[in-house]
C-alpha cells in the first residue's frame, strides 16, 4: 500500500516515521489524528519484533506438541504482517523471516504428530532455540520426514518476496529486460512446482531456490552479473524430492 509515512501529530505537533514505530499513534501524545508531510510510497513492511524466548522458556515444562501449537500461531502471525517493501525500497528476503516460515511448518507438524522420532523433535527444537536469530539448521540436518517443511517454507517465502518484488517494480515504473522478466517467470513456475509437490523437494534445493531468489533481487537493484546468476541457479534447479 501507499502511504505517508512521515507524521505530524495535530495535537501536539510532534513528527514521527510510520515506517519505523508501524503505528498511526504519536508517540508523545497517543493522539490519532495526524497529517502526512511526505509524498505517498509503497510500503508492505511493518517493524515487527519477533522473539520466541517465552515458548523456549517452557520447553521443561510443558509437552512438545504444545510448544509446537504456541510456536506456530506465533510464527503465522509474524509471517502475516512481515513484508519486503519499506519506504519504497526493496529489501532482502531475510533469514529470519526464513526460519519464521520454517519454524510455522514445522510446527505444524510436529503439533499433529501422534509419536515423534528423536530426530524429528530434536530438529523442532533446534528450529526453535534459533529463529528469532535468524539462522536455520543446514540442510543436511532435515529428517526426511520434515524435508517438506523446509520446501514449503522456502517456496511460500519467496513468492510473498516475488510479490513483493512486483509491487516495488509497478512503484519504480521500470521496463524489464527480457532476461530479468524471463528469470522473474521461471521463479514463479518452480514456486509453483514446489507448491504442487507439496515442498517435498530436497532440502539443498529449497535453499538454492532462496540463494537465486537473493540473486534476481540484487539484479533487479541494478546488479547485472546477479541476473545472469539467478538464471543459471534456477535452470539448474532438481525439482524431484
Amino acid at each position: 500500500m501507499k502511504i505517508r509515512g512521515e507524521r505530524e501529530c495535530t495535537e501536539c505537533g510532534t513528527r514521527w516515521s510510520y515506517y519505523e514505530t508501524g503505528s498511526i499513534g504519536c508517540p508523545a501524545c497517543g493522539s490519532i489524528q495526524s497529517v502526512g508531510t511526505d509524498e505517498r510510497t509503497e510500503h508492505t513492511d511493518l517493524p515487527l519484533e519477533f522473539d520466541l524466548t517465552p515458548i523456549r522458556s517452557d520447553i521443561d515444562d510443558v509437552k512438545t506438541s504444545e510448544l509446537a501449537d504456541r510456536a506456530h500461531d506465533h510464527c503465522r502471525e509474524y509471517v502475516r504482517r512481515r513484508g519486503f517493501v519499506n519506504a519504497g525500497q526493496l529489501r532482502d528476503l531475510d533469514e529470519t523471516y526464513l526460519a519464521a516460515t520454517e519454524l510455522l511448518h514445522v510446527s505444524d507438524i510436529v503439533a499433529r504428530e501422534i509419536r515423534l522420532e528423536d530426530r524429528e523433535e530434536l530438529y523442532f527444537l533446534s528450529v526453535l532455540r534459533d529463529a528469532d536469530l535468524g539462522e536455520r539448521p543446514p540442510p543436511e540436518d532435515v529428517p526426511p520426514s520434515l524435508q517438506a517443511a523446509r520446501g514449503l517454507a522456502s517456496a511460500n517465502a519467496v513468492r510473498e518476496y516475488r510479490r513483493d518484488i512486483r509491487t516495488w517494480l509497478e512503484e519504480q515504473q521500470t521496463d524489464l529486460t527480457t532476461s530479468e522478466r524471463s528469470a522473474l517467470e521461471t521463479l514463479g513456475e518452480h514456486v509453483t512446482r514446489i507448491r504442487m509437490l507439496e515442498g517435498d523437494i530436497d532440502p539443498q534445493t529449497a535453499d538454492r531456490l532462496v540463494e537465486a531468489t537473493r540473486e534476481l533481487a540484487n539484479g533487479l537493484r541494478g546488479d547485472e552479473l546477479a541476473v545472469n546468476r539467478a538464471q543459471d541457479r534456477l535452470e539448474g534447479l532438481e525439482l524431484s524430492p
